[in-house]
């Protein structure tokens, strides 16, 4: 297992050992071994009384979440027993289980998993950096609990220095994840650059962070377009990328990431005061802090609000 940790370390482009140190984003020093240590929430009374009588749990006594199974720091990052998830993402779930008197049960899975999870009841919630958008919103709920900020990441040598709207991506080859927001973004920005008889962009999908990163140092890719905490974090650690724009995850409005829900489960408020409740007594604040994300809190968790595409 220890090899395989290594293996992967290497594919990303940094050592095992450098994996370990502090690292500065936001302006922020975060220590994955630090982080280690969970954040624990107090019982919420007013949200466990909110709690519909007739849900039952994907597993009872359980909140049982999807978490993206991504080395994806600081949204998400294998311990070193490489089963353990930790990240932000995890944190934030703990809270909400925490708060609802609930054990939390973490699931590692993929992106593709959960929505399908999510609706037949397999998962209570997803917590996987998912964005609020018209579209979803059709078949789940949301309770939002961080700002969406996307960055435009490229090698640190690349000629590239600015990539914020549609005709900067002209012509250029640039991973991003299937069914994404993010791709949503670019394929909006491609259809207006292709009305104006600009070239086409190419989107890049890869498997997993090892491949965005060969991807992008070969050659193969021009950028990399995804979650700004994801993109900072792999900059400060190995100097090997810069970012070159930022984009609200909502173009052209803000949008929120949230914990995702069955639509009409009856979860969402209960998780909404949870998540109001952890705001409040700075718990909340403890998590986003010590894993770089400050910059991306809320001041109150919202209730479906408005989305990309609204």
């Amino acid at each position: 297992m220890q090899k395989k940790s290594l293996l992967l370390a290497l594919a990303l482009g940094f050592s095992a050992p450098l994996w370990a140190q502090d690292v500065n984003i936001n302006g922020t020093g975060v220590s994955v071994e630090a982080n280690k240590a969970p954040v624990h929430t107090a019982k919420n009374p007013q949200a466990i009384a909110l709690l519909p009588a007739n849900y039952h749990f994907a597993v009872p006594g359980k909140f049982t979440v999807a978490v993206a199974a991504l080395n994806s720091p600081p949204l998400t990052v294998f311990s070193d027993d490489n089963k353990t998830l930790l990240g932000s993402e995890v944190d934030i779930a703990r809270l909400v289980a925490d708060s609802l008197g609930l054990e939390l049960n973490v699931v590692p899975t993929s992106w593709e998993d959960w929505p399908l999870g999510v609706s037949s009841g397999k998962y209570d919630a997803a917590i996987s950096n998912i964005t609020v958008t018209k579209e979803r919103k059709e078949k789940f709920d949301f309770a939002t609990y961080r700002k969406d900020s996307l960055g435009f990441y490229v090698k640190s040598s690349s000629p590239l220095s600015k990539i914020e709207q549609a005709e900067d991506i002209a012509g250029l080859r640039i991973i991003v994840g299937s069914g994404t927001n993010q791709e949503a973004i670019l394929l909006a920005w491609n259809a207006e650059n292709l009305k104006k008889g600009l070239k086409p962009f190419t989107p890049v999908y890869t498997k997993d962070d090892a491949a965005q990163t060969l991807a992008i140092q070969s050659g193969r890719a021009d950028a990399f377009f995804g979650p700004n905490v994801i993109g900072a974090w792999k900059a400060a650690l190995t100097g090997k990328t810069k970012l070159v724009g930022s984009v609200d995850g909502g173009w052209p409005k803000a949008a929120h990431i949230a914990v995702t829900l069955k639509k009409g489960s009856g979860l969402v408020e209960p998780v909404q005061t949870a998540l109001n409740g952890a705001i409040q007594n700075g718990d909340y604040a403890k998590v986003l802090t010590r894993w770089g994300e400050g910059v991306e809190s809320i001041p109150q968790s919202e209730i479906n609000p408005a989305g990309l595409g609204d």
